[in-house]
């Protein structure tokens, strides 16, 4: 079984981790990986673009010259969609674009997105990962140190813990994600996936037992 490298938060190799793709998802199915991103893309739409029928603009409904003999196409009120100032002919309406997937293929999603990392060597361990209070500066050393600095990375940790997200959240392509809620479209967005040595265990787990 492959190893990969695990770092400190200074950068040194501190030990080893002996995972592979198979261990988190059987197989890495695109189109899977595809629908699931979709879904997460269009549940973060808005969905409030609106715009005005021709009961809704301003002016007269009156008919805006006689039926017959001006020589000109029949017209009725100034409001029509193809006239300048008209109300449009098929108005946008406010709507939800939210649609789900079966839950276990969403789950299934999130791990193969997880093993794509790790086929890809896009994944990097590190040991542990805490700060005593929030310091964007310490954050920034230990990617750094990592070789992640400016790279899109997410940082995943085991739970949440404030002084993390605190200490990446005004850094430039850093999130921060514990491993309960982590997604496929989270987890392929960025280019780098950082996550800590308890995290993974807590995939690994996860994956075990067929859930997310």
């Amino acid at each position: 079984m492959p190893e990969l490298p695990v770092y400190d938060r200074s950068g040194k190799k501190v030990g080893s981790y002996a995972i592979e793709p198979t261990d988190l998802a059987p197989h890495i199915n695109k189109q899977l990986l595809h629908d699931a991103v979709v879904m997460y893309q269009a549940n973060l739409r808005q969905g409030s673009a609106k715009s005005k029928s021709r009961s809704e603009v301003s002016g007269s409904t009156k008919k805006m010259y006689r039926q017959k003999g001006t020589g000109n196409a029949r017209a009725g009120s100034k409001r029509s969609g193809v006239r300048r100032g008209g109300g449009h002919i098929f108005a946008r309406r406010p709507r939800s674009f939210t649609y789900r997937i079966p839950r276990k293929a969403a789950q299934l999603a999130t791990r193969m997105a997880v093993a794509s990392k790790l086929k890809d060597d896009q994944l990097v361990i590190v040991d542990e990962l805490k700060f005593d209070q929030p310091k964007t500066k310490e954050m920034a050393g230990v990617l750094n140190s990592l070789g992640l600095s400016g790279m899109s990375t997410l940082v995943t940790i085991e739970s949440l813990d404030d002084n993390v997200y605190k200490s990446a959240r005004n850094i430039q392509k850093i999130s921060v994600s514990p491993v309960a809620d982590l997604n496929a479209l989270a987890v392929l967005k960025p280019g780098r996936m950082l996550v800590t040595k308890a995290a993974l265990d807590a995939i690994k787990e996860k994956a075990k037992n067929g859930s997310n």
